[in-house]
C-alpha cells in the first residue's frame, strides 16, 4: 500500500489513562521525539508539560476536551479548549454529546461543536470530533459526520478508547465517504498492531490515535 506520508506522521501518540503519571507523560514525549510522531495526545492538564518537553521539535500537542463522555456543557468544552490552547495545544479532540445527539437535538450538537471550533480558531488549532462509533448506527455515524463538517470541524474521529468498542475499518470507510476529501478522519481505539493500523489507513484514515505507536513502528521498520 502506498502511504500518503511517512507512517510515523500518521500517529497521535496517545496516553489518556486516568492513572497516567507525569513520568509516563514524559516517557510518551520522549518516544514521540525519538520517532518524530505527528503529535502526542493527552488530557488537558498535561498539555503544558508536553509543550515544554517537545519544544524545538515539530511534534505537536493534542488535547482531549469533554473527555471521555462528551456530556459536559458547551461552555465547559469551549473553556477547556481555550485553556489547552493557551498551554500549547495545537489540536483539540472533543467528544460528541452522544445522548443529546441520539435525542435528535442536532442544532445543539452543531452549536456544541462550533463553540469548540471557534475557541480553537483563536489559536489556529485543529478540531477533531470523537463520535464514539460503537454507540452509533451507520446512519447515525453519517449524520454525526455531516453535523461535524457543518460546524467547521477539521476531522471526525472514531472513538475515545473508553467505549465498548474501538475503530473498525468499515466505520472509517463510511466516515471518509461521508465527509469527503475536505475533512479528515482519525481512527482510534483498539489499534494495537501493524496490520490493524494499515487496515485503518487503507480504509481512509488520515491519522491514527494509538498508545501502541512505538510497537507498530518497530514492526514497520523491520519489514
Amino acid at each position: 500500500m502506498n502511504l500518503s506520508k511517512p507512517l510515523n506522521k500518521y500517529f497521535d501518540h496517545t496516553l489518556l489513562k486516568p492513572e497516567a503519571t507525569a513520568a509516563q507523560v514524559d516517557k510518551l514525549c520522549a518516544e514521540a521525539r525519538e520517532y518524530d510522531f505527528f503529535s502526542v495526545c493527552v488530557n488537558s492538564c498535561y498539555v503544558a508539560q508536553c509543550a515544554d518537553a517537545l519544544k524545538g521539535t515539530d511534534v505537536k500537542v493534542c488535547a482531549v476536551v469533554g473527555f471521555p463522555l462528551g456530556a459536559c456543557t458547551t461552555a465547559a468544552k469551549a473553556f477547556e479548549t481555550e485553556e489547552a490552547c493557551k498551554d500549547g495545544a495545537s489540536e483539540i479532540d472533543m467528544v460528541l454529546n452522544v445522548g443529546v445527539f441520539k435525542d435528535g437535538h442536532y442544532d445543539y450538537i452543531r452549536d456544541d461543536i462550533y463553540a469548540v471550533v471557534e475557541a480553537a480558531a483563536k489559536y489556529n488549532a485543529i478540531v477533531k470530533v470523537i463520535l464514539e462509533t460503537c454507540l452509533l448506527s451507520p446512519a447515525e455515524i453519517e449524520e454525526a459526520c455531516k453535523l461535524s463538517k457543518e460546524a467547521g470541524a477539521h476531522f471526525v474521529k472514531t472513538s475515545t478508547g473508553f467505549g465498548s468498542g474501538g475503530a473498525t475499518a468499515a466505520d472509517v470507510a463510511l466516515m471518509k465517504k461521508t465527509v469527503g476529501p475536505d475533512t479528515q478522519v482519525k481512527a482510534s481505539g483498539g489499534i494495537r498492531d501493524y496490520d490493524t493500523c494499515m487496515a485503518m489507513i487503507e480504509a481512509g484514515a488520515d491519522r491514527i490515535g494509538a498508545s501502541a505507536s512505538v510497537a507498530i513502528m518497530e514492526v514497520y521498520n523491520n519489514k
